[in-house]
């Protein structure tokens, strides 16, 4: 019953995540009432997502295309000694936010799940072990989601690095995240105390 074109972009915004037919409907008729440089810079902007985004081969955080290395592990100011672990790229600016962490980072890539498909090979598991000898790395910050998925990664990550470097430092990030709530949504009170007070495992 709709013009195809509308169709077309209610189908498209639809399969973004957490959007709902009805949201789809209401983002894609705003956009059409509103003026087309909305939606040119739209279209720009995802244009150019995946040209200009790609992941740094050391932490796999995400950087500028026309970058190396990150930034948050170049920096000389950074200490390569103490690596800080997330699932994913965006935990990364959750934890810097809170300005108390100066040390370097590490994006596994995901979690744990089987159910999902998403085994240990699939994480960048085997590249953190590999750090850890060629940076001199005196302790692993383990900071995954407090889920079920993270905490099984939190474990296994824990056994692994044991077994390699017996006397390695591997913290985890203090209770204080409440369950079922993703970094990225975590206030930065919450995470300074959770970094402050992480416990040995």
């Amino acid at each position: 019953m709709l013009p195809e074109a509308l169709q077309s972009a209610i189908d498209a915004l639809g399969a973004l995540p957490g959007v709902g037919p009805r949201t789809a409907e209401r983002y894609a008729y705003y956009l059409f009432r509103s003026s087309p440089k909305l939606s040119s810079s739209i279209v720009d902007a995802l244009k150019n997502l995946h040209s200009g985004v790609k992941s740094c081969p050391v932490t796999f955080a995400l950087i500028d295309a026309s970058e190396e290395i990150s930034p948050l592990y170049d920096n000389p100011a950074r200490d390569k000694s103490t690596v800080l672990v997330v699932e994913e790229p965006l935990d990364i600016y959750a934890i810097e936010n809170t300005r108390t962490f100066k040390g370097t980072y590490h994006v596994l890539g995901g979690a744990v799940s089987p159910i999902d498909g998403i085994t240990p090979d699939k994480l960048h598991i085997a590249e953190l072990i590999s750090r850890v000898e060629k940076d001199g790395v005196l302790e692993v910050i383990i900071a995954t989601n407090p889920s079920i998925e993270g905490e099984s990664t939190a474990l296994l990550l824990q056994k692994l690095l044991e077994e390699k470097y017996p006397e390695l430092k591997i913290t985890r990030l203090a209770r204080g995240l409440p369950l079922g709530v993703d970094l990225s949504y975590a206030d930065q009170i919450t995470l300074s105390a959770a970094l402050e007070n992480r416990t040995k495992l």
